[in-house]
């Protein structure tokens, strides 16, 4: 049952790269079509990247760190704010900012916890 599992998710890692990059793909015929490359648009690629930088890392140590969720995360809310910033309430906007505030937040304190970690692996392997 475990490798079971196991091929599972490697199948599903593999449909969420193709998707991605057949969603990048899409994103630059349309930036191509239209002759026009916003701001929006390059956050979107951004995401794409992440995702893909996700996909790579997991593949690499067979474990996503926590903070690239969370920096996809930021990302995804300042495109949204670039999108609908003439539309949103000031409140929603304040919302968001905070959100991505507190996003930041976590992903300093959980960059600051793996060192940490990484510290005390290193002390007890020493002699």
């Amino acid at each position: 049952m475990p490798k079971l599992l196991d091929l599972i998710e490697k199948l599903l890692l593999i449909l969420i790269m193709l998707a991605t990059l057949v969603a990048v793909g899409a994103e630059i015929v349309h930036m191509v079509r239209h002759q026009k490359v916003e701001l929006s648009d390059l956050l979107l690629l951004f995401i794409y990247a992440e995702v893909m930088g996700m996909l790579a890392a997991y593949y690499n140590s067979n474990r996503i760190p926590v903070t690239l969720p969370l920096i996809i995360a930021m990302t995804a809310l300042s495109r949204m704010i670039i999108l609908q910033s003439k539309e949103l309430d000031k409140i929603v906007l304040i919302y968001e900012s905070g959100s991505i505030l507190l996003l930041s937040v976590a992903a300093l304190i959980m960059s600051m916890k793996d060192r940490v970690s990484l510290e005390k692996l290193k002390q007890r392997g020493a002699p």
